[in-house]
């Protein structure tokens, strides 16, 4: 609007001057960024006034002492030139046609007298932002400062904005690090690259070397921001330093118990993992050095799955989520790079793993991040320019995804997307992934994930009662699962909730009249197992639940539940004592033929009237 205004000759001038004069300089933030954003989109309209009136009244205010003015003159220059640059670019004239060399010598002083004051004044993360911002506009721009000692003073600037983001505010941390990695690119792109389109090998050893160095840093940040440049550096700057750089953000993506709660750098490693291989391109038969190519792609899938395993939690919660989601579009955003050069590169083992995992990550818990595993899931299955090569069971799927309802299923609903995830546990290549994401949903604790989930997983065991061959499957599988995560609280605790709800719900009717049936024999011995020296309540308390529904099965398996109920009745927890006595109660009145009629009503009433 404020450019349609400035089109009437009269309003022109005026509505820059306002601009200049009354909002650059206030006190909100988004207000001084969005007015200089528009005197960018009002320079056409008099550039002569913006670089002969406005830039030499802006430069002595970009150096002044009000932090506002100061951040808001700098942010002004840095757009008025961008816009007279582009200007002049489109006239065909020179990129400094509108400069004098004063305006230039301003320019180029900025960032040194802010530099100077900063030692004095408030306010480091505006002097960060604002000028990273000055120079990535001042390097799109194609300023000619091409050799001059600038340049390094600005390197200099944006390696220390990285070095410094543990000193800036959280909320002001993420702002800073994409401002500085955006100049980082601009800057590289326009002033390191020679006639022949290749790097100064000396500049190019140590930007690369001592960003990989900072790779390692004990500060999180520091990793983070590194790790984002490193993504950011153009094609010329990893030539001959792939196989460099990729290793160095394998490991930052790595677990150890110094950096467990390193989350944010892993994320970010990953994000750049999948930048770095969209800058160098494919070339199937090419060196590792320069392209992704067969000698490294496995490496690459190996470190970007990895990141689907990362459950850390800390004082925050599931931070490992951030590093999940970070993998999930990074394992997209190369297997579409992939398949739209070099196809055979994707093989059917690294196909099916992507397929699986998002399959698992689709059938979890948290809304925000299986609607992002579900959203990519879809994504790979639709491709068609060309299609993704051996995903499995890609009939079945299209079947239960339709192309014409992929943008409309609202992944974070748990009434719409457990009933078709749970389809998937029809399908042997996806059902152990599906069964393990559904084991964290139907056991957690969210009412709502909890209903649906249990719900579909329900209707679909109904589906598969009659079919012995079927629930042969499912039930091997479920064991295998219980099996794989043995001790591991995170998906055992709720999959005996699971197993509990599924047990009374009669889903393994089918063999309760087998003697000794081997499902019921394995499963209890993996119950015990699991709850062996354990004091972890919840646990301990679903698993009462789940050596009561094994009471139904015939053979010698009742002695056993039995007894490990009686040992339970004996826990040194009281609230354990008293939950195993209620639940035994609960299991004499639903299978009264367990006990002797003789003495039933004695054992009633000692479970009922002791005081546990």
């Amino acid at each position: 609007f404020s450019v349609y205004v400035a089109g009437f000759p009269e309003y022109t001038q005026p509505m820059i001057d306002h601009l200049v004069n009354m909002k650059i300089n206030h006190w909100d933030s988004v207000i001084r960024e969005l007015s200089t954003k528009a005197l960018h989109n009002l320079t056409p309209r008099a550039p002569e006034y913006m670089a002969n009136v406005v830039l030499p009244r802006l430069l002595p205010l970009s150096v002044g002492t009000d932090l506002h003015t100061r951040h808001g003159a700098i942010l002004a220059c840095a757009e008025i030139t961008h816009a007279l640059c582009k200007l002049a670019e489109e006239n065909n004239r020179s990129v400094t046609y509108y400069f004098n060399e004063k305006s230039l010598e301003g320019l180029k002083q900025i960032h040194q007298e802010v530099f100077c004051h900063i030692l004095y004044l408030s306010g480091c993360q505006f002097y960060f932002l604002t000028v990273c911002t000055l120079i990535e506009k001042l390097s799109l721009s194609k300023m000619p400062f091409r050799g001059d000692p600038i340049i390094g003073g600005w390197q200099w600037l944006i390696n220390d904005s990285l070095r410094s983001l543990p000193l800036i505010s959280s909320t002001a941390q993420q702002h800073i690090k994409e401002s500085a990695v955006s100049a980082l690119a601009a800057l590289c792109n326009e002033y390191y690259i020679n006639e022949k389109g290749e790097a100064d090998p000396a500049l190019q050893d140590e930007l690369v070397t001592r960003y990989i160095s900072e790779l390692q840093n004990t500060e999180e940040m520091i990793r983070c921001g590194f790790s984002l440049a490193l993504g950011a550096l153009p094609r010329f700057l990893l030539k001959g330093r792939l196989q460099q750089v990729l290793e160095g953000l394998r490991k930052v993506t790595l677990v150890s118990p110094a950096d467990v709660s390193f989350a944010q750098s892993r994320r970010d490693a990953l994000i750049a993992i999948a930048r770095v291989c969209q800058t160098v391109g494919v070339k199937g038969e090419g060196s590792q050095e320069e392209y992704v190519c067969k000698d490294n792609v496995t490496q690459i899938y190996a470190t970007l799955l990895s990141g689907l395993t990362d459950y850390t939690t800390d004082s925050r919660g599931d931070v490992g989520g951030w590093v999940r989601k970070a993998a999930m579009t990074s394992l997209m955003e190369v297997t579409l790079l992939l398949v739209q050069n070099e196809a055979e590169l994707i093989n059917a083992n690294i196909c099916k793993q992507i397929m699986c995992w998002l399959a698992q990550q689709s059938a979890e818990k948290i809304d925000k991040f299986r609607a992002h595993a579900g959203s990519v899931f879809l994504t790979l299955l639709h491709f068609d320019h060309p299609p993704i090569p051996h995903i499995p069971h890609r009939e079945e799927l299209e079947r239960i995804f339709p192309r014409s309802e992929a943008e409309t299923l609202n992944w974070n609903a748990s009434s719409e997307a457990f009933p078709r995830i749970t389809q998937l546990l029809g399908l042997p290549t996806y059902q152990y992934y599906v069964l393990l994401g559904l084991s964290v949903s139907v056991g957690g604790l969210t009412e709502t994930t909890l209903r649906y989930s249990a719900q579909s997983l329900f209707e679909y065991m109904k589906k598969i009662q009659n079919d012995s061959s079927a629930m042969e499957s499912f039930c091997e599988t479920l064991l295998k699962v219980f099996e794989d995560n043995l001790r591991n609280d995170r998906v055992s605790v709720p999959l005996l909730t699971m197993l509990d709800q599924m047990l009374a719900n009669g889903c393994f009717d089918i063999f309760i009249m087998q003697g000794n049936h081997p499902f019921s024999v394995k499963l209890f011995t993996l119950c015990k197992e699991e709850i062996k020296r354990s004091k972890d309540i919840r646990k301990l308390r679903s698993s009462i639940g789940v050596f009561c529904g094994l009471i139904q099965f015939q053979g010698d398996m009742r002695e056993k539940v039995l007894f490990q109920l009686f040992l339970l009745l004996c826990h040194p927890f009281p609230v354990i004592r008293k939950t195993t006595a209620s639940q035994v109660y609960e299991m004499l009145i639903t299978y009264s033929d367990i006990v002797d009629p003789a003495i039933m009503d004695e054992v009633m009433t000692i479970l009922s009237d002791t005081n546990w």
